[in-house]
């Protein structure tokens, strides 16, 4: 199931993807509201007069353009990437790293695919990621790995754009991936039930039509269910969580020289089975 956040001369609402690119109106108020129902799947069976729409007569937002909560996110999650992240920064790099690097992202509205991203005055070293994100579909507290699946709704694609400038000069992440316009997410949430756990998908990214990543999430250093037991043995994560997973190799900074945005560049970030999201700075 295909889930989307639209917005019509109606107003803004979710909608589920039917046949034929219609998109059916959902009797919730938002896409939080969907998820935290636990009744999506009652829907599965909408007819073209169910509220229908052409999905291409509508604006499509972000899925979750307001997150209820900071996005969880996972640093150097794919062993290439951590090589190329520890050259550009010029340390050591840990090839057999025994834990995961978290930190979380503030987002005060995700821009949807097509959206143009604001290049900030701030930094001129400013890069993409392109991450598979996974959406909670209850409360989790002290799960194990291998009952993980369970909590998982459903997953889309994140731009986790970050500013490298600010980032060393902080020696942290948060500020620097936390930008007004910084968090791309879209086009849709494609439910937990489309995919095998864990899920195996090719991921890419394209600067200007120019391939930068090429990867699959089965190299993912902590995998999903890591990831949940990992968080959730100290912390309790909230219904409509979203966690980021990680970036693999291709970035900006892994290039020699490094390969920085400038404004008017184009990124587009993709996943099998999911779809593409397309942002320019400007």
């Amino acid at each position: 199931m295909r889930l989307y956040t639209i917005k019509t001369a109606d107003g803004t609402f979710p909608a589920v993807q039917g046949t034929n690119n219609t998109l059916h109106k959902l009797p919730f108020a938002d896409m939080n509201e969907v998820i935290a129902s636990g009744k999506v799947h009652e829907f599965d069976e909408l007819t073209a007069t169910d509220g229908a729409y052409s999905i291409d007569t509508v604006a499509i937002l972000a899925p979750i353009p307001n997150p209820l909560q900071d996005i969880l996110c996972l640093g150097i999650n794919y062993a290439a990437h951590a090589e190329e992240s520890a050259r550009f920064k010029k340390e050591v790099f840990e090839k057999d790293r025994k834990y995961s690097v978290y930190f979380s992202k503030r987002v005060n509205e995700a821009v949807p695919d097509g959206g143009c991203i604001p290049y900030p005055t701030l930094d001129d070293q400013i890069d993409y990621e392109a991450e598979l994100a996974f959406i909670l579909a209850k409360d989790a507290k002290n799960v194990k790995k291998e009952d993980a699946k369970a909590y998982v709704f459903g997953y889309t694609i994140i731009n986790d754009v970050s500013a490298r400038g600010l980032q060393q000069r902080h020696k942290q992440f948060y500020f620097a991936k936390s930008l007004d316009g910084f968090t791309p997410m879209g086009p849709c949430i494609v439910t937990a039930d489309e995919f095998d756990f864990e899920p195996a998908l090719n991921i890419r990214s394209y600067v200007n039509g120019e391939l930068r990543q090429d990867s699959n999430t089965s190299l993912l250093l902590a995998g999903i269910g890591q990831i949940l037991e990992d968080l959730t043995d100290g912390m309790t994560l909230k219904t409509c969580s979203i966690v980021s997973t990680g970036t693999p190799s291709g970035v900006g900074m892994g290039f020699v020289p490094p390969k920085f945005l400038k404004p008017g560049d184009e990124v587009r970030c993709e996943i099998e089975g999911i779809g593409s999201i397309t942002n320019k700075f400007v």
